[in-house]
C-alpha cells in the first residue's frame, strides 16, 4: 500500500468516526428531549398505598413496557417506564399493582383503569399470536397510557380478562 493509499483511508476513517459519534449524539439528544417533554405531559404517578386488602390475581412474566394511549407503537421514554424487565401483577380491590425488577413499582388505582385487554404487540414487542396483557389507564394528569405484560403462562390471561370480551375491565 503506497502513502496515497493509506493516508486517504486514514482520512475517510477518521471522517466516518466523527459522522458516527455526532449521529449518536444526536439519537441520544432526541431521545432525552422526548423523555423530558413526556415526563412534563404525564406528571406523577400514583403512590403505591402503605396497606392493600387480599391479592385476587397475582401473574409473574416480563413488563413490555409502557405506551402513550391509544398508540402502541409511542414507548414512553420518561423515567423507568421504557425499561423492559421481569415483573409480578397483582390484582387488589383497590388497584392493580406492577412490581418490576430494578424498577419502581407502578400502582394503578381501580377507578383509573379504562380497560384490559389481549394485544398482538406493544411498544415494540410484538408476539406472533395475542399474547400481551395490554392496561389502558389514565393518570391524574388526564393522560392515558397502555402497560404491555407478558405472562409466564397464557393461561394466567383468563383471570385478567374474563369471558373473552376484550376492552372490558374484567
Amino acid at each position: 500500500m503506497n502513502s496515497g493509499t493509506m493516508a486517504g483511508s486514514l482520512i475517510f476513517l477518521a471522517v466516518l468516526v466523527v459522522v458516527l459519534t455526532v449521529v449518536i449524539q444526536l439519537m441520544m439528544r432526541g431521545w432525552q428531549r422526548r423523555a423530558q417533554r413526556q415526563a412534563e405531559l404525564l406528571g406523577g404517578l400514583p403512590d403505591v398505598p402503605d396497606t392493600v386488602g387480599t391479592a385476587l390475581v397475582t401473574t409473574r412474566g416480563v413488563y413490555c413496557g409502557c405506551t402513550m394511549a391509544p398508540e402502541w407503537n409511542e414507548r414512553i421514554t420518561a423515567g423507568d417506564l421504557g425499561y423492559r424487565s421481569k415483573a409480578v401483577l397483582t390484582r387488589y380491590p383497590e388497584g392493580i399493582l406492577l412490581e418490576r425488577t430494578h424498577a419502581k413499582p407502578i400502582w394503578i388505582p381501580t377507578d383509573s383503569v379504562v380497560a384490559i385487554r389481549m394485544e398482538r404487540g406493544l411498544a415494540g414487542k410484538v408476539v406472533a399470536r395475542v399474547g400481551i396483557l395490554a392496561i389502558r389507564w389514565r393518570l391524574p394528569s388526564g393522560v392515558e397510557l397502555d402497560i404491555g405484560f407478558r405472562a409466564n403462562s397464557r393461561s394466567d390471561y383468563d383471570d385478567w380478562v374474563k369471558d373473552g370480551r376484550q376492552g372490558e375491565v374484567a
